[in-house]
């Protein structure tokens, strides 16, 4: 079976792009129905792409005003191509999650599996209720940066594999392959190395406290 059609890489990414969405007290979240679970990703899907083409749209602006505003010099130039690069990135980016939402209903219907929504939501509530732990091990080994400073979505990628590898037993190279897998679809190059690199210090962090665990 190929990994995209595995129950429990459906459900991290339908975690994945709910948690942001889903609201209410960690007790209440197993109630929540397949609807609104759904809802809530397509929801996180749609604002993605949004605000990544106002950014490259507001990209482009700025190097059209500087090539055609400012005196025609090399540093203005460069800039300007700089600028443009960056929008042509970011829209890529924004294709790429357009391609993402276009396979959505596969995930849909694949979460109709009982396994499928089970393990999402309890990624989810895992999430919900021990989110405070979760961060405070996160910070520990993000070197020179803070967990509020990353994209909504790349915090939410590092929740879910910290939640399984303390609390819901995934094998540690389970949970990080499938967060890299993630952040392949969801973020950059660069995003998906970061996340494997936090990752891989934060179970070099929990060996070397817990030696016997």
């Amino acid at each position: 079976m190929p990994p995209r059609q595995q129950p429990r890489h459906i459900a991290r990414e339908l975690a994945l792009l709910s948690l942001s969405q889903i609201k209410g007290k960690p007790e209440k979240l197993e109630q929540v129905e397949l609807d609104a679970l759904t809802l809530a990703a397509i929801r996180t899907l749609t604002s993605e792409v949004q605000d990544t083409l106002e950014t490259a749209s507001a990209e482009v602006k700025r190097g059209h005003n500087q090539l055609f505003q400012y005196e025609t010099r090399a540093t203005t130039l460069e800039s300007s191509k700089t600028m443009i690069e960056d929008a042509l990135t970011l829209t890529q980016k924004a294709i790429n999650r357009l391609a993402n939402a276009v396979e959505f209903p596969e995930i849909i219907q694949l979460a109709t599996q009982y396994e499928v929504r089970e393990y999402a939501m309890e990624l989810i509530s895992t999430v919900a209720r021990r989110k405070k732990e979760i961060d405070q091990q996160l910070e520990t080994v993000l070197k020179d940066w803070q967990l509020k400073r990353l994209a909504k979505i790349d915090q939410d990628m590092l929740r879910i594999a910290v939640a399984e590898i303390l609390f819901l037993k995934v094998p540690e190279k389970v949970a990080i392959n499938e967060a890299v897998e993630l952040a392949k679809r969801y973020s950059d190059d660069d995003g998906y190395r970061f996340i494997n690199g936090v990752l891989r210090r934060f179970t070099e962090h929990i060996k070397h406290n817990n030696p016997t665990g």
